[in-house]
Order: structure tokens, then C-alpha cells, then sequence
């Protein structure tokens, strides 16, 4: 009899590891170790009838750290590990694009006029965000220095910027009209000293990490408009403030 019960014991806490798998998203790491160290603790009798007659406690979220028979429990003053219940990544998928929705909104609420007037644009992207900067407010036309203004409308995006940890890629962009003037030899060069001088502002006056940032200038090589007409080519011609989510880049290719 004292054989049959051990053998009842052990198919018992058998088939409890082998539902918590099956159900492991419905219950966290500490409920199985309970339920665990319930089945080696607490064999069920055998009645007249062979039947078992104990039923394991409500798994909690937090239960107590015990040990099984023969093993020293916390009480007896030994090194016990307690597992901690598994928390949610920051950077996990599900709370990444919750929080790139929650930059997006504040966005748009803070700079609502200088999107109605067509000066910046926002839009959600496979990367991430894109906060695209136009050429109207911002900088001259064949020029890298800010128009006046436009340092304070940067620095307000960047305030709503800097508490989020995402990286942030600075991108400057042109048309393709070819340009050479006593500063600039080609739009390469324009493009990457309209991102650098916003990069610099970003650096110089916002919290933001600079481990975060990077800068790069593509030229007249990645239009978002035709260069055939002119309102094609004034959208071309931008800064755009990238903010990358670490998630979706992460994520495997299907």
C-alpha cells in the first residue's frame, strides 16, 4: 500500500507538470511550482476504495517559497530560490506599437497646426514613425540654415521625443534638380547638412540621448513624389525624423 501511494503520488504531480504545459500562457512559472510542490507534499490518502481524497489548493500569483519532503524549506534557514513571475519586455511587440500609437497622438495634438498648414507630416511606417519635416518652414530653398521658427517647433517635438527610448535616425532629402553653388557641390551635401543641423539642435537643446540619434543624407534617391512637376519636387525636398521601432525591426521575415 505504502508503494501504491508513492506510485499515485508521482503519476499525480506527472500529470500536473504536464497540464501546466499545455495551459503555461494561462499560468504563470510560480502557479506550476506550487502545484508542484503540492503533489510531493500532500500524498493523497488511499481510501477502502482506492479512490484519493485530497485536491490541490488555488493557484495564487505569489506563493510562498516551501520545500518538498526531505528538502530544507526557507523556515529552515537554507538558500531557497523563489521564481519570480515573468514580466512583459519593453520592448516586446504588443507594448512597442502601443507606444509608438501614444507618441503618434501626442504628436498630434502638439504640432495639429503645423500639420494643417503642411509643414510636417506623420505617418506610421513598417520601421516605425516618420515624422517628416517639409522644406515650407523649415529651411530655404538650396539653404541648410532653420527659417526663424522652426528651432521652436523642433524643440517641441523633441520635448515629447526625449522621454521615449526608441532610436531616432535623422534623414535629409532633396529633388533631384542638380545644384552647386558656393556651398553646396551636389544634393548630397545639402541634404546631409539640412539632417546634421537638425541632428545638432536636437543634440543641444532637448534630453535627448545622443546614443540614440544618428544622421544620414540620401540625396535626390528616395522621392516620396514625382520630380516631374513642382508641388512633386517641394515634397522631396525634407528632413525626416525617424523613429525606429526596435521591435519591428527585430521581428523575422515572413
Amino acid at each position: 500500500m505504502v508503494s501504491y501511494a508513492d506510485f499515485i503520488t508521482l503519476l499525480f504531480a506527472f500529470f500536473v507538470v504536464l497540464f501546466a504545459s499545455i495551459h503555461r500562457n494561462g499560468h504563470s512559472v510560480p502557479e506550476i511550482s506550487e502545484a508542484i510542490h503540492f503533489g510531493f507534499q500532500n500524498p493523497a490518502p488511499i481510501s477502502s476504495r482506492g479512490s484519493t481524497e485530497a485536491s490541490p489548493p488555488r493557484l495564487s500569483a505569489h506563493p510562498a517559497a516551501t520545500g518538498g519532503p526531505g528538502v530544507k524549506g526557507a523556515s529552515d534557514g537554507a538558500d531557497a530560490q523563489s521564481i519570480q513571475p515573468t514580466s512583459t519586455p519593453m520592448d516586446s511587440p504588443s507594448r512597442s506599437s502601443e507606444s509608438i500609437q501614444q507618441l503618434q497622438k501626442k504628436l498630434g495634438a502638439a504640432i495639429g497646426k503645423e500639420i494643417q498648414s503642411g509643414e510636417v507630416s506623420i505617418g506610421a511606417t513598417p520601421e516605425g514613425l516618420v515624422i517628416r519635416l517639409n522644406e515650407i518652414g523649415f529651411f530655404a530653398s538650396g539653404e541648410a540654415t532653420l527659417e526663424p521658427g522652426a528651432a521652436e517647433k523642433i524643440r517641441q517635438m523633441a520635448g515629447i521625443l526625449a522621454p521615449y527610448s526608441f532610436p531616432l535616425r535623422v534623414e535629409g532629402h532633396s529633388d533631384d534638380r542638380p545644384i552647386h553653388n558656393a556651398r553646396f557641390r551636389s544634393n548630397w551635401e545639402l541634404s546631409t547638412a539640412r539632417a546634421v543641423q537638425v541632428l545638432m539642435l536636437l543634440l543641444h537643446t532637448s534630453h535627448l540621448d545622443p546614443s540614440r540619434l544618428s544622421v544620414a543624407g540620401y540625396g535626390p534617391y528616395r522621392p516620396i513624389a514625382s520630380n516631374s512637376t513642382a508641388a512633386g519636387r517641394r515634397l522631396n525636398r525634407r528632413v525626416d525624423l525617424v523613429v525606429v521601432d526596435k521591435a519591428a525591426t527585430q521581428r523575422p521575415l515572413r
